[in-house]
């Protein structure tokens, strides 16, 4: 089934909708929560919380790209899971080490808060991504929103481990000379 005719199924409220949904992203969308959570009973929990959420949002919304939309909502929904499930244990697991980097780009969650709408944020990095040379662009989404290990990055990418650091540092080094730019980071 196309994407218009689940999205259609969605608006219509058919059950059918959800079916077709895990048959078509199922597995793309679990492999993203593990790849956060690296544990399958809370991917899997994750998935269904998905599921929901995509049938709760849609309508209002109506996506233009089912599969990132989905994508999306995974990764916050597993994201959040992770937080929760480490809250006492920072420091551990891949998703933190990202934060961690990303830290330095961005003022804590309170403050970029204070300062801005988080929706602003994300189109200035929404931007800042497209702005970088394709093979960047994957590197960054790779570590940052489907929050992959270096090794898992340089292997993919036919990289040697510190070449991916390095480029992911310098990618960082220039979001946070955009963030001050545009007001976001003092």
């Amino acid at each position: 089934m196309t994407d218009e005719k689940i999205i259609d199924s969605f608006w219509e409220r058919r059950e059918e909708a959800i079916r077709e949904t895990e048959k078509k992203y199922g597995a793309y969308c679990l492999q993203v929560a593990q790849g956060i959570l690296h544990d399958e009973e809370d991917a899997s929990e994750c998935l269904n919380d998905a599921w929901l959420k995509a049938w709760n949002s849609i309508p209002p919304a109506r996506p233009e790209h089912l599969k990132c939309y989905l994508v999306r909502i995974v990764r916050n929904l597993a994201v959040s899971k992770y937080r929760t499930k480490f809250a006492k244990k920072r420091g551990q697991g891949e998703v933190a080490l990202v934060l961690e980097e990303l830290e330095e780009c961005v003022a804590g969650q309170a403050d970029v808060e204070a300062l801005i709408d988080a929706s602003q944020l994300q189109k200035t990095i929404n931007v800042f991504v497209r702005a970088l040379p394709a093979k960047d662009a994957n590197l960054f989404v790779a570590r940052y929103f489907y929050a992959e290990s270096i090794r898992e990055i340089a292997k993919h990418h036919f990289l040697a481990e510190n070449n991916v650091r390095v480029r992911l540092s310098r990618m960082r080094a220039k979001l946070k000379k955009e963030l001050e730019k545009e007001g976001y980071v003092i």
